[in-house]
């Protein structure tokens, strides 16, 4: 049996949830995928999959077998790489996540050209605003901005971005527009759930902290995007959230003299993982593209 092939094969049964799946993915007869999970099985001693009328699942030791065996796989291609040279560029499946509205504006936009340098690759780009588990999701890289909610992820700052009030001209047309944080009281709000509803601000040795109203609270980015556009309170938000429309003008930042707590844009690593060529190849150029 070899081992190598066995473990990506159990790999590719478990992420398409079928022997059939993997077979297609593999180019080979399903009773082959099936032999070599039954092989692999044998070798180890343990049951890695639970079949039911449900498909394949798989159990508490193939969970565990699953992640090291990702490893692996990992290890194994990047001393391939290594053995040949850089020369040989870089193959397989790069998996990234990163917020929804983030990817669409700034991140997308970039993969083209990435693509384009490594034309081996695929990319899978997981769009999630919640800090997912990276290990249990099979996460290679995340985008991940403000503060990190879990100190032992290993992770890499690659900006930091202003975070500003906003709001749409018809807004301030129909409002006022506020002088200071303490008239922002007097606004209806667009909360973030994820920023709440006191926004706190800073000017010099100064520190003021405000409760605002807010008749609509959400849970996505997106969201506040499309309620502030829609003209129906100002927002928090950082400049990235809005670049586009700070450049056009359809919204505009106010109480600038106050400071508020910038935002950081981090690539954020797997636990306990070492960084694929792969992985390192991809930050380093939306590093170098994000902020050029």
């Amino acid at each position: 049996m070899d081992r190598l092939a066995a473990m990506e094969t159990f790999v590719r049964v478990v992420e398409t949830g079928s022997f059939s799946g993997a077979a297609r993915q593999l180019r080979v007869g399903q009773p082959a995928v099936s032999k070599s999970v039954a092989q692999l099985e044998e070798y180890l001693g343990v049951k890695l999959l639970a079949r039911s009328t449900r498909g394949l699942t798989p159990t508490e030791a193939g969970l565990g077998y699953l992640e090291r065996a990702k490893r692996a796989l990992e290890e194994a291609a990047e001393a391939e790489l290594a053995a040949r040279g850089a020369g040989a560029g870089l193959k397989g499946r790069l998996r990234i996540c990163a917020a929804v509205t983030f990817a669409r504006i700034h991140l997308i936009p970039l993969l083209p050209k990435f693509l384009a340098q490594h034309p081996d690759l695929d990319l899978e780009i997981i769009l999630d605003d919640r800090q997912i588990d990276l290990v249990q999701e099979g996460i290679d890289v995340a985008l991940r901005m403000g503060r990190l909610m879990d100190s032992a992820l290993t992770a890499r700052r690659i900006a930091r971005c202003k975070r500003v009030v906003l709001g749409t001209p018809a807004y301030f047309d129909r409002e006022g527009t506020p002088a200071t944080p303490s008239e922002l009281s007097k606004h209806q709000a667009v909360v973030y759930l994820q920023e709440g509803g006191v926004w706190s601000f800073r000017r010099e040795s100064s520190e003021l902290a405000v409760t605002v109203q807010s008749r609509l609270r959400v849970t996505a980015a997106e969201g506040v995007r499309a309620a502030v556009l829609a003209h129906v309170g100002l927002a928090i938000a950082s400049e990235w959230m809005f670049s586009p429309e700070l450049r056009s003008g359809t919204v505009r930042a106010v109480l600038q003299e106050w400071d508020l707590a910038p935002h950081d844009l981090w690539a954020v690593f797997p636990s306990g993982r070492a960084a694929t060529a792969k992985t390192r190849a991809f930050v380093d150029f939306f590093e170098r593209s994000f902020n050029a």
